[in-house]
């Protein structure tokens, strides 16, 4: 006689089914079972680990390495802020820019005055807290950045290139007559001082000298940035941004809003940049109008096509690449005599560094063009499938 499974009966049977189906997948954390668990921030457990690795070590630097070593490292953080910006520009939404210097001038001058000395000889209102005039820096830039981008909604490629180009040299005539505010060409003036909750990063204290507060403080920055970069990326606008680089023809035609969506993306790379140039400034000290050229503006194209462009890993390795270069050049001429150290010879240090900076773009663009994070998937995938060569 055969009897009738009822609902209460395979109920059992279906939860066993879906156990043992669990008990398999969780040997494979490769495999995404939703669309939620493929986009989520760290998706495997092997990147929480490694996350967690490099943030631990990176606060350990601040006890084992010398001051100035500690603010080379700081700057190179500094830079990386603005590499995630020009990265949002260029390498998520397709939009070449070559104008983020003046972007970083933008924000460097607004924080300077925010944070000036309201007695100087320069704009100052005395508000040194850095959850003012961090924050005032990015939104002035990023509205100079809402300012340009109906030029980039009408635009595109080389045409573009050229256009934001031209703020350069804007930026470079507009800071050295303003000299109520910069200071005046070849004078300049004092940087923003940070200070938050009566802790003065300029100076030393009790346990942490200047640098590692600057340090510590650099990287914590460095860290909300790339979040909120990532974050970006992962969602529905940072999806039309793909959209509109790969094609904006389609991005379009699946009704995503063209002008929008790059006056978005100058918007929020911009911010980045004006922060990034506050920063930077912060920790140098002082600075000028010829600061914010052309050059400056080739070192961050340089740090995110080296890097990898499109990734928020590969802007922070170009940055700190770029950024370490100098010092490892600046070392030359002990070892080859005929390079100079002094800006009056020839050839010099200074030179070779943006000889290097050309050759360095064009090789990884010959020869690896997802750049240092390109080469770091290769090394992945390899030991990943070793003993395999598939």
């Amino acid at each position: 006689m055969t009897t009738l499974s009822t609902g209460s009966d395979r109920a059992p049977r279906q939860a066993a089914t879906r156990a043992r189906r669990g008990a398999r997948l969780s040997g494979r954390p490769q495999l995404y079972r939703s669309y939620a668990q493929e986009l989520a921030l760290f998706n495997t457990r092997p990147k929480r680990i490694w996350v967690g690795i490099i943030v631990l070590a990176a606060l350990g630097l601040s006890q084992m390495l010398t001051d100035n070593h500690l603010n080379t490292l700081a700057l190179a953080y500094a830079f990386a802020i603005g590499a995630l910006g020009l990265n949002i520009i260029t390498g998520l939404a397709g939009q070449v820019s070559l104008g983020h210097a003046f972007f970083l001038g933008v924000g460097a001058y607004t924080a300077a005055a925010i944070s000036g000395d309201p007695d100087g000889r320069t704009i100052g209102f005395g508000i040194t807290n850095i959850l003012v005039w961090l924050p005032a820096a990015g939104l002035v830039a990023g509205l100079a950045g809402v300012l340009v981008a109906p030029l980039a909604t009408r635009l595109r490629g080389l045409y573009l290139a050229i256009v934001t180009l031209g703020l350069v040299f804007i930026g470079e005539h507009l800071f050295r007559e303003w000299s109520d505010l910069t200071g005046g060409a070849g004078v300049g003036r004092e940087a923003a001082v940070p200070e938050l909750f009566g802790i003065e990063f300029a100076r030393d204290g009790d346990y942490l000298t200047s640098d590692q507060k600057f340090y510590l403080l650099m990287l914590v920055l460095l860290l909300v940035f790339a979040l909120g970069a990532r974050n970006l990326a992962r969602s529905r606008t940072g999806r039309s941004f793909a959209a509109v680089r790969d094609r904006d023809m389609a991005a379009e035609m699946m009704a995503i809003n063209l002008p929008r969506a790059k006056t978005v993306a100058f918007a929020i790379s911009s911010f980045y940049a004006g922060c990034s140039g506050a920063l930077i400034y912060s920790i140098i000290g002082f600075f000028e109008p010829s600061s914010f050229g052309l050059l400056l503006s080739v070192q961050f194209i340089a740090m995110v096509l080296i890097g990898g462009a499109g990734t928020v890993s590969g802007a922070v390795m170009g940055a700190l690449f770029i950024t370490l270069l100098p010092t490892l050049t600046r070392e030359l001429p002990a070892y080859l005599p005929f390079i100079s150290g002094q800006v009056t010879d020839t050839p010099n240090v200074f030179q070779l560094e943006q000889v290097l900076y050309g050759l360095l773009i064009v090789g990884f663009l010959l020869f690896e063009p997802r750049g240092l994070f390109g080469i770091w998937i290769r090394i992945r995938n390899y030991w990943k499938g070793w003993p395999f060569s598939y």
